[in-house]
């Protein structure tokens, strides 16, 4: 056995929570890359790159030390009518983070979680709506979504409001 060998340490193992860490890290790096949501004022915004889907970033909130947003595309969910794939996100500008607080797939994790789930259950639904984001934004980076493709969406007027409600 060669001297090196004897002398190599083994890392330790990754936790899911460290796991899990790693992903909000790079979470908030490839959003604030893509479309700096640190320096939008709240409102909606559209994505549109040839031949993709257009990509809706919403700024819910700016708050000194947060940011709110949900990530959609301009599809529906045919029952409930809510955008379906979307996904909220909360960015942590100071640590440098940014969590998927909750995602919309045609169903809410109450529902598939139950109303009490365990802490394994609910670490492991984190990394996957975690791990869901940050391969949606790796794909969304190679179709060419940035914040040169980033527009406003001029809010509609209150009368049209009411008539589309009715």
């Amino acid at each position: 056995m060669p001297a090196t060998d004897t002398h190599r340490r083994a890392l330790p193992p990754l936790s899911r929570f460290a796991w899990l860490m790693g992903l909000y890290g790079e979470n908030f790096q490839r959003l604030s890359r893509m479309f700096q949501p640190q320096s939008l004022p709240a409102g909606a915004y559209v994505s549109s790159v040839p031949g993709g889907l257009d990509l809706l970033v919403e700024v819910l909130d700016q708050h000194p030390y947060t940011v709110e947003l949900r990530l959609s595309y301009r599809m529906r969910d045919a029952v409930t009518g809510q955008p379906d794939p979307s996904a909220y996100v909360r960015l942590y500008r100071d640590a440098r983070q940014a969590e998927v607080t909750h995602c919309y797939i045609g169903r809410h994790w109450q529902d598939v979680l139950g109303l009490r789930p365990s802490v394994q259950a609910m670490l492991s639904h984190r990394l996957r709506m975690n791990s869901f984001l940050n391969k949606w934004l790796d794909y969304l980076d190679g179709q060419g979504h940035g914040p040169h493709t980033l527009s406003a969406i001029e809010p509609a007027p209150a009368d049209e409001k009411n008539v589309a409600c009715a």
